[in-house]
């Protein structure tokens, strides 16, 4: 119907422009076909609080894009002038293919994690601004020093540095329209899960906090194995999922025990992002996707942030082309119907493009109308007297299989 009133306006335009020689003439249709939008879903900036400058090759608070860990050399990056930098892009490509493009950052141990989450402060901010929002998540560690502050069973400015980046994820969707989430390092992590704040008592559901390194007793954890998974993984995949193999790692620890003998369920159930083991199945596995937001929030895990932030920037790159166009309507003020029909067939169409028929929305197979998204605008709405056009947009998540339960038993055959 939409292409036939296409068709219809294009014949009546080239009608009213005719002249000269009988011709045949030819218009070229567009919009029909429903490209996909470019998505760089997994690409994450990795910002080294501590970091050291190396001549002019690695300057600090500069954005360095990388795609494996040999890149480094070119900067003048090595284990011994930057050995947490080193070691945390080694283990992100251990687990994200190399190609995978990856921003390094690094600031100077003047400075702390929440200062350069801080939204007010030009550090992080910079890295989404001068990447034009294409970063789609941080993750952040900062070098330890001996002697830091211990409260709740991690660095002081652990708790600091969830607010801010969590401000910092709200800033930048607001206003930037490119929403991010963050992945801070547990710093100084104790070894006692007992000491640890539980995160669901908080509303941060742009932050993920990790416990646990490949080290005995760091007080850094293994953020670089979280990103990797990350940047490796569709939006719609938990980053735990057993399917995709163990962590390219022979050892994870939680403080100075081995995950196998630490108290990780106690670090789960207060919904850090932490490392475990199944029995039968070699290797070490990510717990679970869990952001530090209370477990009622819509988007207390990772997937769910990543799903409905990647429909956000779907639907801003459809509806920004709509920005101070005409609107027709109705004597009452009110939109017409086929212009609301035409508005919400554009976001669906682009969502179920772009993410539906890559099978990251869930969607009933057996319904072929549903494609997992829902877009409606209110025909009653006063845009001639508002200006506005208020779109409600819906995407339906996939459930996750965190619990399984069997009822197992015999089969007595009575004869």
């Amino acid at each position: 119907m939409q292409d036939r009133l296409m068709i219809k306006q294009s014949y009546q335009n080239t009608k009213n422009k005719m002249a000269g020689l009988p011709k045949v003439t030819f218009t070229y249709g567009n919009g029909a076909l429903g490209q996909t939008i470019a998505s760089a879903d997994g690409l994450l900036c990795l910002i080294v609080v501590g970091a050291a400058s190396v001549d002019d090759t690695f300057v600090l608070a500069t954005n360095y894009s990388i795609r494996k860990t040999a890149d480094l050399e070119a900067l003048g990056v090595t284990a011994d002038n930057n050995a947490l930098l080193h070691k945390t892009v080694s283990d992100f490509y251990k687990e994200a293919q190399e190609g995978t493009q990856l921003f390094i950052c690094g600031y100077p141990d003047t400075l702390t994690m929440s200062a350069v989450l801080d939204k007010e402060n030009p550090y992080a901010r910079n890295i989404i601004e001068s990447t034009n929002g294409q970063v789609r998540g941080l993750i952040i560690t900062k070098v330890a020093k001996e002697g830091a502050t211990i409260e709740n069973g991690l660095d002081s400015d652990v708790a600091q540095a969830m607010m801010n980046a969590n401000a910092l994820g709200d800033w930048s969707a607001e206003t930037k329209y490119a929403p991010i989430f963050t992945i801070i390092d547990g710093l100084g992590f104790s070894g006692d899960p007992q000491e640890l704040v539980d995160l669901k008592t908080y509303r941060y559901n742009r932050v993920g906090v990790v416990i646990g390194s490949s080290e005995k007793g760091s007080a850094n954890q293994a953020i670089g194995f979280i990103g990797g998974r990350i940047a490796s993984s569709s939006v719609d995949n938990n980053i735990g999922r057993v399917a995709d193999g163990a962590l390219n790692t022979l050892t994870m620890y939680a403080g100075d025990k081995a995950i196998e003998l630490a108290d990780v369920e106690s670090i789960y159930d207060k919904a850090y992002i932490t490392f475990r083991t199944f029995t039968g199945i070699a290797g070490y596995f990510i717990s679970d996707d869990l952001l530090a937001t209370k477990a009622t929030d819509d988007y207390n895990q990772l997937t769910r942030r990543r799903t409905i932030d990647k429909a956000l920037r779907i639907a801003y790159a459809v509806l920004v082309e709509k920005l101070l166009d005409k609107v027709p309507v109705k004597n009452d003020g009110t939109m017409l119907q086929p212009v609301i029909i035409g508005w919400q067939q554009d976001v669906e169409n682009a969502i179920a493009i772009n993410m539906t028929a890559n099978d990251e929305l869930s969607a009933d197979s057996s319904d072929s109308s549903d494609r997992g998204v829902q877009c409606f605008i209110d025909p009653t709405q006063d845009v001639l007297a508002t200006s506005t056009v208020n779109v409600e947009l819906r995407v339906r998540p996939f459930g996750y299989a965190r619990y399984i339960k069997v009822v197992l038993g015999f089969t007595v055959n009575e004869n």
